[in-house]
Parts: C-alpha cells; structure tokens; sequence
C-alpha cells in the first residue's frame, strides 16, 4: 500500500484533497517509472527548510492537477540509493519524469508559477 509522506505545514495551514504518494526504493519503478501519466518527484528531507517551505507549493500544485500529473515524494536519507542514481546533490529537486524516462529538474524551493510551467511543458 502506498502511504502519503506526511509534509512539515505551518499552523493553520490547509491541504486540499490530493495527496503526494511516498516512493522508495521498493516501489519507485512501480510508482514512477511504470506511470502511465506524468510523474512529479519531490526529493526531500525532514531535517531541510526549503523542502518544507516548498511542500505547500506542491500540495496546492496537486490539488489542480492530480487528474494529469502524479506527485511523488521521496526522502533521500531513506532512499539513498535512489538519490545516487539520479545524481541527487541538492535538496528540495523537483524532478519530472514521463513514460519512464527523466524529462526535467528543477532544484531549489522554487515559485509555484515556475513549476506549473514546467508541469504544462510536460502535459
């Protein structure tokens, strides 16, 4: 069963109904790779401040587009092998994968307006 990975939000913050599927090692090939629509990966941490602050901006991203495009969160200090195959060096990277192939990147905690327009290249 794929669990949701829980995001840091501030009080009084609210998630709508789309939810971020938690990929590992276990089941990134089932999840990601073998998608049938466009897969969005969080690489993040919990200990990492602009993971969280860019949380938010992916939850409300999925809420929109959660018909279309599929958003995944991976912890890499709990996937480190994961991390290590896609060259993983900064945290939070937003990579965007389709048909099982990496399309794009996108590091840093970046505006929502930057990432829903490499979401809508991608669709």
């Amino acid at each position: 069963m794929l669990a949701r990975a829980e995001p840091v939000e501030a009080a009084g913050s609210t998630v709508g109904p789309a939810k971020a599927v938690e990929v590992t090692e276990a089941n990134f090939s089932e999840v990601v790779l073998s998608a049938d629509k466009v897969v969005l990966v969080d690489f993040w941490a919990p200990w990492c401040g602009p993971c969280r602050m860019i949380s938010g901006v992916l939850d409300d991203l999925a809420g929109t587009y959660s018909d279309r495009v599929i958003f995944a969160k991976l912890n890499t200090d709990l996937n480190p092998k994961i991390a290590l195959q896609y060259s993983i060096r900064s945290i939070p990277t937003v990579m965007f994968f389709k048909n099982g192939e990496k399309m794009e990147s996108v590091i840093g905690a970046v505006a929502k307006k930057d990432l829903e327009a490499v979401i809508n290249k991608h669709l």
